[in-house]
């Protein structure tokens, strides 16, 4: 069945409970206002703290969504994109060009105006759905975007080069279409994160949607009394499809716009949260904000807290252990997956075998997974080859990219780029991307094993391994490391972030040495040949951004031997 019957069956079956939640920490005089209220009080510009809609609100938003585009010409085919922060709007729409037979484009909202611009060509996009946040960059390129195509604002103050949302879809009906569906039918294009190169557009058909909405109910249980805290952008696969577990058990979701620990924490209390998904770095900060005694649990409801799980990248062992220690009666579940696998799940760990934490898990409901070598052929158990999976989630191809689809998709397998090894009970282990991996003096090294062995090391808060070009050896290894606050004296410091009163170290030449000594326990072709101390940057679903990294330290050795020289 298409994604779309799920919502008409909870507006069927709960139309009077409530379906979403929006909770903006940032707006410091807290108010509880319902969907019709905002609605009133919108064009006065202010915002709520809080809103929330039913259900059957949320159906018939929809509804008015899907009768304005078929107004307006919008039919199968064609493309609708969204270009929002989280917010109660978006799944609304999401779902309302859904009901048209349209195909539904989200993207990412750090995107600068040329790279909207870029995947707005790339998609063939007919219509624009975009936020207050994005008037600046979409401005920049509405010459161009208004070439045959349709621009919706949504917020307040609507720019004079668009149509206002919810002046429009006030005057549309609220009945819905009916347009007939099947799930060989487009549904999606989804950007990927770019971490790569230049995000790939990523086709999925309805079936892709269906199947990651099952299989997340089916590997985290949840059922009608739970409440799923999204904190990740919507835009992303990640966050839209562990949400479609709370469709499909037609049970409550709260989107909390911004984060921090603090209002993690009180989010998952007020609103009574029981499963929340969480990214390595906000695990982090707080794990470090718990031990450094900001916050007290034993102030907040946190006992209705049953499930926390991460995806998105590789997690540390030693991360989850500590992460125990506070929280020892949680469930905890690894997702593995990627865009081009309707997002996370495709490999999972399951909460019952939390004594592999550090492996991606097994392959998760109705998927398969191998192993190959770099001529498509199964490598023996224990060695590292990459990873390909397969399943009803597999992306159609790369849209408008015959060549690529064919590399990615050999015989239904989808190759992942991913550099794994299956271990003796079964158990999928994360080794690397294939395009990260290190060759240094003919070595392989896998900067996953290394950033997992210096997690560890208690003043850091973050790290990224990278290749860096080496005369001799071809590349070494580089660690970026994110240093803890005081690490040593006169570290600097962001100016927001708490730091500890006493420096573990007199200077940084000190804490560089005793790094030095505790990388020791690594093989000696593993240990890194420079630490750099600086910020590790992240994109929005937590991966680390290493074109980035290798783009500007590279650049900088490069200028050190031209001044050596």
């Amino acid at each position: 069945m298409p994604i779309t019957d799920f919502l008409r069956r909870n507006a069927a079956q709960f139309p009077d409970e409530i379906a979403l939640v929006e909770i903006n920490p940032q707006i410091q005089e807290p108010k509880h206002v319902t969907w019709r209220e905002y609605n009133l009080i919108e064009g006065a510009g202010t915002q709520p703290y809080r809103r929330e809609i039913t259900w059957r609100v949320f159906d018939e938003k929809s509804n008015r969504v899907a009768n304005l585009l078929l107004s307006r010409g919008v039919h199968k085919g064609d493309k609708v994109a969204i270009l929002l922060m989280n917010c109660i709007e978006w799944l609304p729409i999401y779902f309302g060009i859904l009901k048209t037979g349209a195909t539904v484009v989200p993207l990412n909202y750090r995107y600068t105006s040329s790279e909207i611009e870029y995947c707005v060509e790339k998609a063939d996009v007919n219509i624009l759905f975009f936020g207050p946040e994005f008037t600046g960059r979409v401005e920049e390129i509405e010459p161009t975007l208004h070439r045959s195509r349709l621009l919706f604002y949504v917020g307040s103050a609507c720019p004079t080069f668009a149509e206002d949302y919810h002046e429009v879809t006030a005057n549309c009906a609220s009945s819905d279409p009916m347009v007939p569906l099947c799930e060989d039918e487009d549904a999606a294009i989804y950007f990927s994160s770019g971490t790569t190169g230049f995000p790939k557009a990523i086709l999925h058909h309805h079936r892709s949607l269906t199947q990651a909405a099952e299989m997340e109910q089916r590997h985290h249980g949840q059922t009608h009394d739970d409440a799923f805290l999204c904190i990740p952008p919507l835009y992303h696969t990640g966050a839209k499809m562990h949400w479609f577990g709370s469709l499909i058990s037609g049970s409550r979701a709260v989107l909390l716009r911004g984060v921090n620990p603090k209002s993690i924490f009180e989010t998952v209390s007020n609103e009574r949260c029981t499963i929340v998904w969480l990214l390595v770095p906000w695990v982090q900060d707080i794990l470090a904000a718990l031990e450094r005694g900001e916050i007290d649990p034993k102030r907040y409801s946190l006992d209705q807290w049953r499930l926390m799980h991460i995806g998105a990248q590789p997690v540390p062992e030693s991360l989850i252990k500590r992460w125990r220690t506070w929280f020892p009666n949680q469930q905890y579940d690894t997702n593995y997956g990627l865009s081009e696998s309707t997002g996370p799940g495709c490999v999972h760990l399951g909460v019952e075998n939390i004594g592999h934490v550090g492996a991606i898990g097994v392959p998760g409901y109705r998927w398969e997974a191998k192993i190959v070598d770099d001529d498509d052929r199964p490598v023996e158990r224990g060695e590292v080859g990459e990873l390909c999976v397969k399943g009803p989630g597999v992306m159609v191809c790369y849209y408008k990219d015959p060549e690529e689809t064919a590399k990615t998709i050999v015989d239904g397998w989808l190759h992942t780029g991913d550099m794994a090894r299956q271990d003796d009970d079964g158990f999928y282990w994360l080794v690397d991307r294939k395009k990260d991996v290190v060759i240094s003096g003919g070595e392989n090294i896998y900067p996953v094993q290394i950033e997992d062995f210096l997690t560890a090391y208690p003043l850091v808060k973050d790290v990224a391994v990278i290749g860096l070009p080496d005369e001799r050896l071809g590349e070494i290894a580089a660690a970026i490391i994110e240093l803890k606050p005081g690490a040593y004296a006169g570290q600097p410091q962001d100016a927001q972030e708490p730091v500890d009163i006493i420096p573990r170290f007199e200077s940084e030449a000190e804490l560089r040495e005793d790094i030095d000594r505790f990388c020791m326990a690594l093989p000696r072709y593993k240990r890194p040949r420079k630490v750099i101390f600086a910020p590790v940057p992240r994109n929005p679903t937590g991966k680390i951004e290493k074109p980035l990294l290798r783009k500007r330290y590279g650049a900088e050795l490069l200028v050190d031997r031209e001044n050596k020289a």
